[in-house]
């Protein structure tokens, strides 16, 4: 899966495209092609999305990390 990079689209950028695009497509009135480039467009934008949220989960994990006598410990975050 490709990493989200700061020249993707926020996520939530990316989840105002997805709505656009389902909702163009749930109307059912589009040419085969065209429904076709709007789907590819949707999973690449869902990609990017995901990218996104399994960025930040990593980072809640690395600041909710314990070390071995239970203390909260942080560490740099790695991209």
């Amino acid at each position: 899966m490709p990493d989200a990079t700061d020249d993707d689209p926020s996520f939530e950028a990316s989840t105002a495209r997805l709505a656009a695009i389902v909702e163009q497509l749930e109307q059912g009135e589009l040419p085969l092609e065209r429904a076709l480039e709007l789907f590819e467009e949707g999973v690449g934008v869902a990609r990017a999305a995901q990218a996104r949220l399994d960025a930040a989960e990593k980072r809640v994990e690395e600041l909710l990390a314990v070390d071995e006598r239970g203390e909260a410990k942080t560490r740099p975050f790695e991209s």
